[in-house]
């Protein structure tokens, strides 16, 4: 269990400070899939930052099971990090003198994971293992990102515009992979995202605004990657 408390986020100082997040509190259930929604500015990606412990925030708390992270020293924090999340983002942030094996392990290192290869096979690059990313397309490189992720055997999987750079066809082959895995390893999934139409595969939608949550939800069906509107 997730469990978020008045969490409040400021950036700047004096006049030009900005108060990006407006005491916000939410609970996210183990295993749920969750989307975030608003804007650009809406203050979603600053919200992922603080509760996947990227951030600290200003004032709150933000509870792991009961441990609160944002009173963990700095050492802590990262070790919790290694320990318990995955971040996939727009940019694929691939080592570029290493290739798909190497970049995965690097993640599974993290985790003391010597099974990674299973993750590499299950997005489908299992015959790339020693292609680097430069002899990539750039859903490949997206796939080994996520492969990278999930050798870490996250607890819970942060994602931030994991298709914004990606074509139709490829962005849903990317989408089809996660929640795959995601039903065969059970972790947690928040992503952030402009695409409506992603939430559509979500069992919980937030929408944000003005660093507030305006509207929570639940999807009765959840749709498949290929199932939804692009």
């Amino acid at each position: 269990m997730l469990k978020i408390k008045d969490i409040t986020k400021s950036y700047g100082n004096g006049e030009s400070r900005f108060r990006v997040l407006q005491g916000i509190s939410l609970e996210i259930k183990d295993g749920d899939f969750v989307v975030i929604l608003g804007v650009s500015g809406s203050g979603k990606s600053t919200f992922l930052n603080v509760i996947s412990g990227l951030e600290r925030p200003d004032s709150g708390e933000v509870f792991y099971d009961g441990t609160d992270i944002t009173l963990l020293s700095d050492n802590e924090l990262t070790a919790f990090r290694k320990e318990n999340v995955g971040f996939i983002f727009q940019q694929y942030y691939l080592l570029p003198n290493m290739d798909v094996d190497r970049n995965v392990k690097m993640g599974a290192d993290l985790a003391g994971n010597k099974d990674y290869m299973e993750i590499i096979k299950a997005v489908g690059l299992g015959e790339k293992l020693h292609k680097y990313p430069s002899e990539l397309s750039g859903g490949e490189q997206q796939r080994v990102s996520v492969a990278r992720a999930l050798a870490k055997k996250p607890r819970v999987l942060f994602l931030d515009e994991p298709t914004g750079a990606l074509d139709e066809m490829t962005g849903r082959e990317v989408l089809d992979y996660i929640c795959r895995l995601k039903n065969q390893y059970g972790f947690t999934i928040v992503m952030v995202t402009h695409n409506l139409n992603i939430a559509e595969m979500a069992k919980t939608v937030i929408k944000m605004n003005s660093g507030k949550l305006i509207n929570i939800y639940q999807n009765e069906t959840q749709k498949t990657a290929y199932e939804i509107g692009w």
